[in-house]
Parts: C-alpha cells; structure tokens; sequence
C-alpha cells in the first residue's frame, strides 16, 4: 500500500510540475516586459512578444492545423507522430546497441582490473567529443560499408550516433553495480569453489540491478538526443531532427509552430522512460534484496 501511494504521488508531483512550468510561462507573458529581462547588455529572460513568445493554448492549439495551407496536408499532430515514431525506432536500435556495447565493456573491465584502468579514462574521453561533428564523419564512413546486398544507410548513422551517447551511462553504471556485491560474498564464492561466471550470474549481476536501471533510463535519454542532433547534422528526413529545422523556418510567420516537434521529442523521451520503467518492474523478482546502492 505504502508503495502505491508513493507511486501516486510521484505522478501527482509530475503532473503539478507541469502544471507549474506552465502557469509560469503564461505568467511571464501576461505580464512581463516585451524586451524581456535585461542585466547590462545581456538578456536573462526572452522577449514576451507574440512571435517570440506564443500562450501555451497557441501551441496546443496549432497540433490541430495542418502543416502548410495545401489541401491535401496533414494535421501538425499527424506529422508530428510519425516524425515521433520514426525517431523513437531509430533511438531504440541505438539503445540496443549501447546497451550491449556497454554491458560488455563493463564485462570485462569488471574481469581484469588492468583492462578497467587502461579502457576507462577512454570511456569517459569518448563522451567529450562533439556530437555535431562526428556525425557527419560516421555516415561518411558508414557509406564505405557494404556487406553482400546489405548498404549502409542514414538510418544506420543515425542509429550509431545514438549508440555512441547510450553505451556510456551503461558501461558506467554497469561497472559499478558488477563491482558493488561485498567482499564477504565473493569470498565466500571463493570459499565455496564457485567460478567466476557463476557469481557473475548469480551474485554480481543480481547486484548490479538498482545501479543498471538508472543507467538505462539515462542511455534511453541519451539515444534519444543523439538520434534528434543526428537527424540534424545528417540531414535525414523524416525524423523530428529535421523537422525541427523545417519548421524554425517559419518561426517569423507561424510561432507556434516550431514547438509541435519540441513537444514531439519530449513525448518521444518519456516514453522511452516508461519502457525503462516497464523494463524495471521486469527486472524486479532477479534483484539481488539487501544492496546498498549508497
């Protein structure tokens, strides 16, 4: 019971977060300056105009327009989903690949401590390279990839791009968690002859559980803004990546247009958190009980 009402409340929290993110928004453009916030030369706080800033009912209200003013054109929702839904398959299969990427580093540098101390501080470096820029190089090279019948495609780039970002949290996450059991339980695997696969099946990866979650609900954030910043610097249609950048163009004429595939990514991002947490309530009866995760 306890629980459940935790659960509720968590939701309760999220949806007055929300509601508070919002109220604030339509605050600050009732009432604040038309020039927004100046401190010196700097603005801190944006212009409340209608092109700078639409109400948020504008926005909401814009998903039941149509795209352009041709006949045959689709709602902003119906486009806004399918750009959704294209990002999020492309954002999955990174997440899969990070996640295997990442678990089997973790692997071995869980196994030789030599490995762990030569492959780590790569691991970490490999995160402050701009994503903007290797994205082109990655599909560059990936179009030299050709495999039987099998070429190399943007999605494909895209896909490892995404896979780049998600292995990192993974193989972090899931070093720790392999490293967390303590020592008296693996002596006492020693002491008992047990290999070192057994008590990774049964005691390290059990304990690797509470700190593998958080870590895969950060690679499935991540997977996300690397398939959209991707999508961007590729030039791939289809995605929310490119639409963003389609409909900034008519940002002067239409405000409230650019933002349908802002919300598009935010919808995408929590759902692949939910899949987490489905994920995790899946994991639960294999959770190693009475793990600090402190």
């Amino acid at each position: 019971m306890a629980q459940l009402w935790n659960r509720f409340r968590a939701v309760v929290f999220g949806v007055l977060g929300v509601a508070a993110v919002v109220a604030t928004w339509d605050v600050y453009k009732a009432f604040g300056p038309e020039q927004g916030v100046l401190v010196g030369d700097t603005r801190v706080l944006p212009r409340t105009t209608d092109l700078a800033m639409p109400h948020s009912w504008e926005m909401l209200q814009r998903f039941g327009e149509p795209v352009t003013g041709l006949p045959d054109a689709p709602d902003a929702i119906r486009a806004v989903f399918d750009a959704s839904m294209f990002s999020l398959g492309l954002a999955a299969r990174g997440w899969l690949i990070g996640v295997v990427v990442g678990m089997l580093l973790a692997l071995l540098m869980s196994r030789l401590r030599i490995v762990e101390s030569a492959l780590l501080p790569w691991v970490i470096l490999s995160q402050t390279v701009p994503l903007i820029a290797i994205a082109p190089l990655v599909r560059r090279w990936g179009s030299e990839i050709q495999i039987g019948s099998y070429v190399w495609s943007s999605e494909d780039s895209v896909a490892v791009i995404a896979a780049y970002l998600a292995f990192f949290p993974v193989a972090v996450g899931a070093l720790r968690g392999l490293k967390s059991p303590d020592k008296t339980h693996l002596d006492l695997m020693r002491a008992y002859g047990v290999g070192w696969w057994r008590s990774l099946i049964t005691l390290r990866l059990p304990s690797s559980v509470p700190y593998l979650l958080p870590a895969l609900r950060l690679a499935a954030a991540s997977a996300v803004i690397g398939a959209v910043v991707a999508e961007v610097s590729i030039g791939l249609k289809g995605g929310l990546g490119r639409m963003v950048i389609d409909y900034a163009v008519a940002a002067s004429g239409d405000p409230a247009k650019p933002w349908a595939p802002i919300f598009g990514a935010v919808a995408v991002g929590l759902a692949a958190a939910g899949a987490i947490g489905l994920l995790g309530l899946a994991l639960r009866p294999f959770r190693l009980t009475g793990v600090s995760t402190q």
